[in-house]
């Protein structure tokens, strides 16, 4: 999955045969996508859009060599990959995996999604972390002998608030942390957060207090990120006396982490355990789950929570 591009390469017939290109990938149509890009280069040749959908449409078709060329062509043109080329090179092997999802990638891709998030996830893709995640943590407070209430909520990746809305009675202040713009002028208007921050997860929780949040959650946002240690460790950090820290991951039944052919990461259940021992934190609950669905199949995850 990529960002929709709205960006002028600087020429009228140009954009329209990128558009065209586009178009055809959109409808399944890698041959038709691979000639229109590359009638488009013809016309404007540094165009990044233009090189990475021509990458992805020759990967499909099988033409490996001239994918990674023009993959690495508009990584070289555009090196904050806002385009996802990365992730595409990664999948052919020219990349380190650990290296395939950029943050401006991130942002672009959730700030083009935002006006459909929430319809498009609830409706189509049946997603249910947030209630997923409430129920897990009922059930661990009870495990716990803790009262199911938090004062101070950290919503690492909020979104739109979907977890903020799922949580908000059993919570007495919600902040947020969001790299998409949209999705937080989106969060804003549900008027759950106490605070809302535009910006990447570790240096959200890295500005804040040692022992100053009752409960760290993160709803699918962590198959955006491979190495998760730092995250464990600054969690542990933040959270006081009987705090917990609940997340979803995609998982897979090998080692470590990989990335998946949809362009996100997926966790192993004993490689998390082990990162969860190296912070500090006991394992309360360890499920699998699916917190959403792709192409009409469940996706195999895993929900944690760790005290």
């Amino acid at each position: 999955m990529a960002p929709v591009v709205h960006r002028s390469s600087g020429d009228l017939l140009a954009d329209r045969r990128y558009a065209y290109a586009e178009a055809a990938w959109n409808e399944g149509d890698a041959a038709a996508a691979a000639d229109l890009a590359g009638q488009a280069l013809d016309l404007a040749p540094d165009f990044a859009p233009a090189h990475a959908l021509l990458g992805r449409a020759t990967a499909a078709l099988g033409r490996t060599e001239e994918a990674r060329r023009a993959l690495e062509r508009a990584l070289a043109l555009e090196p904050d990959d806002a385009l996802g080329a990365g992730i595409d090179l990664a999948q052919l092997g020219v990349l380190p995996e650990a290296e395939a999802i950029s943050t401006p990638y991130v942002r672009a891709l959730f700030d083009e999604y935002a006006p459909r998030f929430d319809r498009h996830l609830l409706r189509s893709l049946n997603y249910r972390a947030p209630d997923l995640l409430r129920d897990a943590l009922r059930r661990a407070s009870s495990r716990r002998f803790r009262p199911f209430r938090f004062g101070r909520v950290l919503d690492l990746g909020c979104g739109t608030g979907l977890l903020a809305r799922a949580l908000a009675d059993v919570s007495d202040m919600i902040e947020g942390v969001d790299l998409s713009g949209r999705m937080l002028a989106a969060a804003r208007k549900t008027k759950l957060y106490a605070s809302l921050t535009e910006g990447d997860l570790l240096s959200f929780l890295s500005a804040r207090e040692a022992g100053s949040a009752d409960l760290v959650a993160a709803a699918d946002v962590l198959v955006y990120v491979a190495d998760l240690r730092p995250i464990h460790a600054e969690a542990r950090r933040v959270l006081g006396r009987d705090g917990l820290f609940a997340y979803t991951v995609q998982s897979h039944d090998g080692s470590g982490f990989r990335l998946g052919a949809d362009g996100r990461f997926a966790h192993a259940e004993p490689h998390l355990r082990v990162l969860a021992a190296e912070a500090g934190f006991e394992v309360v609950s360890c499920e699998a789950v699916s917190t959403r669905q792709d192409r009409g199949e469940d996706v195999p995850g895993l929900l944690l929570v760790l005290a």
